[in-house]
């Protein structure tokens, strides 16, 4: 079978799929209806602040799969929801941050520069339609690119990589996330050691239990979901309630700006808009390709370039970067929304998540099994049908419906969302915690999961309070039980040989390039404390 089979095999798995219901005669695939209700529900989660796109799919991954069970058949519904969260959650995030100048999300900061100065001159409705074409134009350009290199990146790695080089890969891997994302090259050190630390316990190749200190509910190890979870969602609800319990109440009115001028995103301004969304989808997309490098660079990238660029040439009436210039707004959103496809790339070729939502694609992946995204999903077979393969090319699928419903409805149902700025937090966050520890239960069905999510729930909280990220520990849980099996399958086909990582050149080659990482980012970071 040649790629053209096989992305045809995908397209039916979407599309001819379970039935959800019949429109006019004409069957509608529940998968799809899935991309849409999670694409609608993630603009809904976007637009609020205090949450993400990884809170909403935290809570309805468990839910899913306790829907649609563990068969291979749930595998597309599922992530087509997720997937359809991600994008949905990625453009609404621009909504408070020009409406009301408060960012959602870290990297819809750079949002707020100019979005909100336009709002306040009665320019809201252009600012948002100029940040939903900009966001969909970048997500389209980094799917796009998904699509071409994720295949041709595996396909190498399949090729030119053994059991030795794949460890350092992984070492690599998390040394990279580690220096990059950790807050620092000692914090993101300990982060990753901390997850390796948990997902050591109970688990192994051994005969018996290791690291229980004699307990038996620490027998069977941390549940993925109760740890990832717990860091993740839990310990930003602590964050949050802490946040808002310190924040005095402020009897703040809002004040409402009457529209001004055309509020239409017309040929010209697009025109002036291109090469702004061009250069940062771009900028995006290299920096998403990249394993545990956030949108949040990205944005910065993008619009300190973009500003750059705009001080040359703009005329002399124009409004600058900062107060109020449209290209600040295309900039950033093109450059944040051009990580999420671009960061699925080290996902389906390599294995490895590169930022929370990724992670809670390969956390559905292991949970419901069918799918195990790495080098070995792009195996083309001319005799027998490779089944990962076909829904590496359904889960593409997915991604094309959402973007085509990110350029139909997307920017209307963005534009209605203004009002979820004025929920509470008081609300929000307990609502938040209730739902996660639900879905944490409906996954594990036992007390222990809850205990064990609230303790790393405060380990969560403490790892904010410390400014260690908890993404290099999520990650490190969820590669650390791959990085000890290739480990160990290296070890005993090199004849036990406990030098293999320093034995063969492309292996050696990672572990120096690991090192060398921590070295150099740590140094810099020397440099620029003052």
């Amino acid at each position: 079978m040649g790629v053209l089979d096989y992305i045809w095999l995908g397209v039916l798995a979407v599309f001819q799929g379970p039935e959800a219901f019949t429109f006019f005669g004409i069957s509608v695939s529940i998968t799809v209806m899935m991309v849409l209700s999670g694409f609608l529900f993630g603009i809904l989660v976007g637009a609020t602040p205090g949450l993400a796109g990884p809170f909403a799919m935290a809570i309805s991954l468990p839910i899913l799969i306790s829907i649609f069970g563990y068969s291979p058949d749930a595998l597309l519904p599922v992530m087509g929801f997720l997937i359809g969260i991600m994008k949905g959650a990625t453009i609404g995030g621009a909504v408070p941050a020009i409406l009301f100048n408060t960012p959602g999300t870290p990297d819809a900061f750079m949002t707020t520069l100019d979005g909100y100065p336009m709002a306040q001159r009665g320019q809201a409705k252009k600012a948002l339609r100029i940040a939903h074409f900009s966001s969909a134009s970048g997500d389209t350009f980094s799917d796009i690119v998904l699509f071409v290199c994720a295949p041709f990146l595996a396909i190498l790695v399949e090729a030119y990589l053994d059991l030795p080089e794949k460890t350092g890969l992984l070492i690599l891997s998390l040394s990279f996330i580690a220096a990059v994302i950790g807050g620092s090259p000692g914090k993101g050190l300990i982060s990753i050691g901390l997850g390796l630390l948990a997902v050591y316990v109970g688990t192994g190749e051994d005969f018996y239990p290791r690291l229980t200190m004699g307990a038996d509910e620490l027998s069977r190890g941390f549940p993925i979901t109760t740890a990832v979870l717990g860091v993740l969602i839990i310990g930003a609800v602590f964050k949050g309630l802490e946040e808002t319990w310190q924040e005095s109440r402020r009897g703040k009115r809002s004040i409402v700006v009457p529209e001004t001028g055309d509020q239409k995103l017309r040929w010209p301004d697009i025109k002036r808009l291109l090469p702004h969304i061009s250069r940062s989808a771009l900028i995006g997309t290299g920096i998403g390709a990249l394993p545990g490098v956030g949108s949040t660079l990205a944005a910065t990238l993008g619009y300190s370039t973009a500003r750059a660029r705009y001080a040359k040439s703009k005329d002399a009436d124009a409004a600058a970067f900062g107060e109020g210039a449209p290209e600040g707004i295309a900039a950033t959103e093109a450059a944040n929304s051009a990580v999420s496809g671009a960061n699925l790339i080290p996902v389906l070729s390599l294995g490895i998540p590169g930022n929370a939502a990724a992670v809670f694609l390969i956390l559905a992946t292991e949970t419901i099994g069918g799918f195990n995204p790495g080098p070995s999903v792009f195996r083309f077979s001319p005799d027998v049908i490779n089944p990962e393969l076909v829904v590496a090319f359904g889960l593409f699928t997915c991604m094309t419906i959402a973007n085509l419903f990110n350029w139909t409805i997307g920017g209307v149902f963005m534009r209605s969302m203004g009002f979820m700025i004025r929920i509470p937090k008081q609300l929000l966050l307990p609502s938040v915690l209730l739902l996660t520890l639900t879905a944490i239960y409906v996954q594990e069905t036992r007390i222990e999961a809850i205990w064990f999510a609230l303790g790393f729930g405060v380990l969560g909280y403490f790892m904010r309070v410390l400014a260690i990220s908890p993404l290099p520990f999520v990650i490190a849980f969820i590669l650390g039980k791959s990085l000890e099996e290739t480990a160990r399958q290296a070890y005993s086909a090199t004849g036990n040989d406990p030098f293999f990582l320093f034995n063969n050149p492309i292996a050696l080659a990672f572990i120096l390039m690991s090192v060398a990482v921590i070295f150099f980012t740590g140094r810099k970071a020397k440099k620029a404390a003052p």
